[in-house]
């Protein structure tokens, strides 16, 4: 079964204090959902092609029906709702080639 990735980018943080709740809400939903963070904003970055050095975060799910499900979850719609105003995010849920 092929593994599943939240992968998010973020254009721009202008209030990186504001990301404050909504990481104390995500962090427990995203284990609960079954997910591993493998990278995340404040990590080493050497940018090519466009070279844009933005916040990314990478996390791994074991399919990608779980991250589907993990995204879908009550505990994890009520983190999205402590996003500041204003953020502005890229986000995505691709399946992992097996």
């Amino acid at each position: 079964m092929a593994k599943g990735y939240w992968v998010s980018v973020y254009p721009a943080v202008s209030d990186p204090e504001g990301l404050t709740a909504y990481n104390k809400l995500a962090r427990p939903a995203v284990q609960a959902g079954g997910g591993r963070v493998l990278s995340r904003g404040g990590c080493r970055v050497v940018a090519h092609e466009a070279g844009i050095t933005q916040r990314v975060v990478l996390v791994e799910f074991d399919s990608f029906e779980q991250a589907v499900g993990a995204y879908e979850s009550e505990a994890y719609q009520k983190a999205l709702v402590a996003l500041p105003d204003g953020f502005e995010r890229d986000f995505r849920i691709v399946e992992g080639i097996d």
